[in-house]
Protein backbone atom coordinates (compact mmCIF):
# COMPACT_ATOMS: atom_id res chain seq x y z
CA UNK A 1 0.00 0.00 0.00
CA UNK A 2 0.88 3.39 -0.69
CA UNK A 3 0.82 6.24 1.36
CA UNK A 4 0.83 10.33 -0.65
CA UNK A 5 1.98 13.33 1.40
CA UNK A 6 1.95 16.76 0.82
CA UNK A 7 5.05 19.15 2.12
CA UNK A 8 4.18 22.15 1.88
CA UNK A 9 7.51 25.21 1.61
CA UNK A 10 7.87 28.15 4.11
CA UNK A 11 4.67 30.05 4.44
CA UNK A 12 4.83 33.38 4.56
CA UNK A 13 2.71 35.84 6.12
CA UNK A 14 -1.25 36.03 6.31
CA UNK A 15 -1.65 35.66 2.08
CA UNK A 16 0.63 32.57 2.72
CA UNK A 17 -2.17 31.44 4.99
CA UNK A 18 -4.96 32.78 2.79
CA UNK A 19 -4.05 30.81 0.19
CA UNK A 20 -3.77 27.49 2.26
CA UNK A 21 -7.13 28.44 3.62
CA UNK A 22 -8.83 27.98 0.42
CA UNK A 23 -6.93 25.62 -1.65
CA UNK A 24 -5.46 23.63 0.92
CA UNK A 25 -8.08 20.73 1.37
CA UNK A 26 -9.18 20.80 -2.12
CA UNK A 27 -5.69 19.91 -3.11
CA UNK A 28 -6.15 16.92 -0.16
CA UNK A 29 -9.13 16.01 -1.89
CA UNK A 30 -8.07 15.85 -5.36
CA UNK A 31 -4.72 14.26 -4.55
CA UNK A 32 -5.97 11.68 -1.98
CA UNK A 33 -3.29 13.03 0.25
CA UNK A 34 -3.09 10.85 3.74
CA UNK A 35 -0.67 13.23 5.40
CA UNK A 36 0.39 17.07 4.87
CA UNK A 37 3.61 18.83 6.34
CA UNK A 38 4.13 22.47 6.27
CA UNK A 39 6.82 24.95 7.81
CA UNK A 40 5.73 27.73 8.70
CA UNK A 41 8.27 29.79 10.70
CA UNK A 42 7.81 32.95 8.74
CA UNK A 43 3.45 32.17 8.80
CA UNK A 44 3.60 35.49 11.24
CA UNK A 45 4.04 38.95 9.01
CA UNK A 46 6.75 37.47 8.00
CA UNK A 47 8.92 36.18 10.78
CA UNK A 48 7.70 33.71 13.23
CA UNK A 49 4.54 31.63 14.37
CA UNK A 50 1.84 32.29 16.95
CA UNK A 51 -0.59 29.78 18.72
CA UNK A 52 -2.99 31.12 17.31
CA UNK A 53 -1.79 30.53 13.52
CA UNK A 54 -0.59 27.39 14.17
CA UNK A 55 -3.67 26.24 15.49
CA UNK A 56 -4.89 27.75 12.18
CA UNK A 57 -3.27 26.03 9.85
CA UNK A 58 -3.68 22.96 11.75
CA UNK A 59 -7.24 23.41 10.86
CA UNK A 60 -6.33 23.63 7.19
CA UNK A 61 -5.49 19.86 6.82
CA UNK A 62 -1.92 19.85 8.03
CA UNK A 63 -0.68 17.03 10.04
CA UNK A 64 2.53 18.62 11.32
CA UNK A 65 4.36 22.24 11.50
CA UNK A 66 8.07 22.49 10.97
CA UNK A 67 9.95 25.87 11.79
CA UNK A 68 13.76 27.05 11.23
CA UNK A 69 15.56 29.39 12.38
CA UNK A 70 12.69 32.06 12.82
CA UNK A 71 10.94 29.98 15.65
CA UNK A 72 11.61 32.24 18.44
CA UNK A 73 10.69 35.07 17.22
CA UNK A 74 7.02 35.13 18.47
CA UNK A 75 6.97 34.04 22.17
CA UNK A 76 3.78 33.39 22.05
CA UNK A 77 4.89 30.09 20.30
CA UNK A 78 6.49 29.13 23.44
CA UNK A 79 3.63 27.77 25.04
CA UNK A 80 2.66 25.53 21.93
CA UNK A 81 5.87 24.43 21.48
CA UNK A 82 5.60 22.53 24.53
CA UNK A 83 1.78 21.27 24.84
CA UNK A 84 1.45 20.58 20.98
CA UNK A 85 3.18 17.62 19.61
CA UNK A 86 2.13 18.43 16.13
CA UNK A 87 4.42 22.06 16.15
CA UNK A 88 7.86 21.14 15.70
CA UNK A 89 11.23 23.32 16.68
CA UNK A 90 14.50 22.00 14.92
CA UNK A 91 15.87 18.64 16.71
CA UNK A 92 19.54 19.85 16.88
CA UNK A 93 18.65 23.32 18.91
CA UNK A 94 19.45 22.31 22.62
CA UNK A 95 18.55 19.70 24.63
CA UNK A 96 17.60 21.59 27.01
CA UNK A 97 15.14 24.24 25.05
CA UNK A 98 11.59 23.97 25.05
CA UNK A 99 9.87 21.94 22.49
CA UNK A 100 10.49 18.75 20.73
CA UNK A 101 12.40 18.07 17.03
CA UNK A 102 10.49 15.14 15.75
CA UNK A 103 7.05 13.35 16.29
CA UNK A 104 5.11 10.55 15.05
CA UNK A 105 1.70 10.52 14.01
CA UNK A 106 -0.98 8.60 12.34
CA UNK A 107 -1.67 9.08 8.51
CA UNK A 108 -5.27 9.07 7.84
CA UNK A 109 -4.55 5.40 6.74
CA UNK A 110 -3.67 4.71 10.05
CA UNK A 111 -0.02 4.51 9.03
CA UNK A 112 2.90 5.84 11.66
CA UNK A 113 4.66 8.92 9.87
CA UNK A 114 7.81 10.16 11.59
CA UNK A 115 8.85 13.94 11.27
CA UNK A 116 11.86 15.56 11.50
CA UNK A 117 12.89 18.99 11.89
CA UNK A 118 16.60 19.77 11.74
CA UNK A 119 18.37 23.59 11.06
CA UNK A 120 21.35 23.83 9.08
CA UNK A 121 24.76 25.46 10.36
CA UNK A 122 26.39 26.85 6.79
CA UNK A 123 26.26 30.85 6.88
CA UNK A 124 23.56 30.25 9.93
CA UNK A 125 23.74 31.10 13.73
CA UNK A 126 26.00 28.43 16.14
CA UNK A 127 23.35 24.96 16.85
CA UNK A 128 24.45 21.52 17.56
CA UNK A 129 25.32 19.14 14.88
CA UNK A 130 22.26 18.47 12.18
CA UNK A 131 24.11 15.12 11.44
CA UNK A 132 24.63 13.56 15.00
CA UNK A 133 21.01 15.46 16.03
CA UNK A 134 19.00 13.07 12.85
CA UNK A 135 21.13 10.08 14.08
CA UNK A 136 19.87 10.48 18.04
CA UNK A 137 16.26 11.02 16.69
CA UNK A 138 16.56 8.01 14.44
CA UNK A 139 16.91 5.79 17.33
CA UNK A 140 13.59 6.62 18.64
CA UNK A 141 11.72 7.20 15.82
CA UNK A 142 12.73 4.10 13.31
CA UNK A 143 11.14 1.77 16.60
CA UNK A 144 7.78 3.41 15.40
CA UNK A 145 7.98 3.49 12.22
CA UNK A 146 9.73 3.70 8.83
CA UNK A 147 8.08 6.24 6.66
CA UNK A 148 10.20 9.15 8.43
CA UNK A 149 10.27 12.85 6.76
CA UNK A 150 13.15 15.09 7.54
CA UNK A 151 12.89 19.09 6.70
CA UNK A 152 16.44 20.44 6.82
CA UNK A 153 15.84 24.51 7.06
CA UNK A 154 19.59 25.66 5.66
CA UNK A 155 20.62 28.31 3.45
CA UNK A 156 23.68 26.46 1.59
CA UNK A 157 22.24 23.90 -0.91
CA UNK A 158 25.79 21.79 -0.47
CA UNK A 159 24.24 21.63 3.45
CA UNK A 160 20.83 20.41 1.88
CA UNK A 161 22.10 17.66 -0.32
CA UNK A 162 24.52 16.64 2.04
CA UNK A 163 21.76 15.80 4.17
CA UNK A 164 19.64 13.67 1.31
CA UNK A 165 22.84 11.68 0.58
CA UNK A 166 23.81 10.94 4.80
CA UNK A 167 20.16 9.93 4.91
CA UNK A 168 19.18 7.77 1.95
CA UNK A 169 18.09 4.34 2.49
CA UNK A 170 17.51 5.51 6.19
CA UNK A 171 14.28 7.74 6.04
CA UNK A 172 11.61 8.37 3.31
CA UNK A 173 12.14 12.10 2.23
CA UNK A 174 14.54 14.75 3.06
CA UNK A 175 13.04 18.00 1.99
CA UNK A 176 15.04 21.32 2.09
CA UNK A 177 13.18 24.52 3.13
CA UNK A 178 14.17 28.41 3.90
CA UNK A 179 15.87 29.87 1.07
CA UNK A 180 11.90 30.21 -0.62
CA UNK A 181 12.51 29.59 -3.98
CA UNK A 182 12.16 26.14 -5.43
CA UNK A 183 14.61 23.79 -6.68
CA UNK A 184 14.29 21.61 -9.66
CA UNK A 185 16.47 19.09 -8.75
CA UNK A 186 13.82 16.14 -6.87
CA UNK A 187 15.05 12.90 -7.23
CA UNK A 188 14.92 9.27 -5.49
CA UNK A 189 18.05 8.87 -4.41
CA UNK A 190 19.48 4.87 -5.21
CA UNK A 191 18.79 3.50 -1.80
CA UNK A 192 15.17 5.21 -1.83
CA UNK A 193 14.89 8.26 -0.28
CA UNK A 194 12.77 11.10 -2.10
CA UNK A 195 15.36 14.16 -1.77
CA UNK A 196 14.84 17.90 -3.13
CA UNK A 197 16.64 21.05 -2.37
CA UNK A 198 13.92 23.41 -1.62
CA UNK A 199 10.48 23.24 -1.36
CA UNK A 200 9.90 26.88 -2.47
CA UNK A 201 7.46 29.17 -0.91
CA UNK A 202 3.89 29.26 -0.03
CA UNK A 203 3.17 33.02 -0.72
CA UNK A 204 3.29 36.10 -2.58
CA UNK A 205 5.65 35.71 -5.54
CA UNK A 206 5.75 39.12 -6.60
CA UNK A 207 8.57 40.26 -3.98
CA UNK A 208 11.66 39.27 -2.67
CA UNK A 209 11.73 36.35 -0.80
CA UNK A 210 8.34 37.15 -0.01
CA UNK A 211 9.17 40.68 1.08
CA UNK A 212 7.82 43.76 -0.83
CA UNK A 213 10.10 44.64 -3.70
CA UNK A 214 10.89 48.34 -2.93
CA UNK A 215 11.55 47.47 1.03
CA UNK A 216 14.47 45.21 -0.04
CA UNK A 217 15.95 46.99 -2.42
CA UNK A 218 16.26 49.96 -0.44
CA UNK A 219 17.84 47.80 1.94
CA UNK A 220 20.24 46.77 -0.19
CA UNK A 221 21.26 49.88 -2.07
CA UNK A 222 21.27 52.12 0.60
CA UNK A 223 22.67 49.75 3.48
CA UNK A 224 20.17 51.40 5.48
CA UNK A 225 17.93 49.99 8.38
CA UNK A 226 14.80 48.85 6.56
CA UNK A 227 11.46 47.53 8.01
CA UNK A 228 10.63 44.40 5.83
CA UNK A 229 6.88 44.42 4.53
CA UNK A 230 4.99 40.87 3.62
CA UNK A 231 4.47 41.44 0.04
CA UNK A 232 0.59 40.63 -1.12
CA UNK A 233 0.54 39.69 -4.96
CA UNK A 234 0.89 36.88 -7.33
CA UNK A 235 0.29 34.31 -4.40
CA UNK A 236 1.15 30.23 -4.74
CA UNK A 237 1.64 27.00 -2.99
CA UNK A 238 5.06 25.31 -3.43
CA UNK A 239 5.32 22.41 -2.23
CA UNK A 240 6.17 18.23 -3.29
CA UNK A 241 3.55 15.13 -3.08
CA UNK A 242 5.78 11.96 -2.25
CA UNK A 243 4.23 8.60 -3.01
CA UNK A 244 5.83 6.29 -0.10
CA UNK A 245 5.20 2.62 -0.19
CA UNK A 246 3.85 2.12 3.68
CA UNK A 247 5.78 -1.25 4.15
CA UNK A 248 8.82 -0.36 3.32
CA UNK A 249 9.52 3.27 3.86
CA UNK A 250 11.13 3.63 0.35
CA UNK A 251 9.81 6.87 -1.93
CA UNK A 252 7.93 5.63 -5.26
CA UNK A 253 8.35 8.91 -6.71
CA UNK A 254 8.17 13.12 -5.44
CA UNK A 255 6.53 15.64 -7.76
CA UNK A 256 6.84 19.56 -7.77
CA UNK A 257 3.18 21.09 -6.62
CA UNK A 258 2.31 24.72 -7.58
CA UNK A 259 -0.70 25.65 -6.91
CA UNK A 260 -2.09 29.81 -7.49
CA UNK A 261 -4.90 31.64 -6.30
CA UNK A 262 -6.31 31.75 -9.24
CA UNK A 263 -6.14 27.97 -10.13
Amino acid sequence: MNINVFVIGDIVGKPGRLILKDKLKPYIDSENIHFCIANAENAAAGAGITEEIAEELLSYGIDVITTGDHVWDKKEIFRTLETNKSVLRPNNYSPLAIGKGYVVKRSKTDAPVGVINLLGRVFMKPIDCPFRSVDEALKNISKETNIIFVDIHAEATSEKIAMGWYLDGKVSAVVGTHTHIPTADEKILPKGTAYITDLGMTGPHESILGRKIDCVLKAIVTQMPTKFEVAEKDVRINGVKIVVDSQSGKANSIKRVEIKEHD
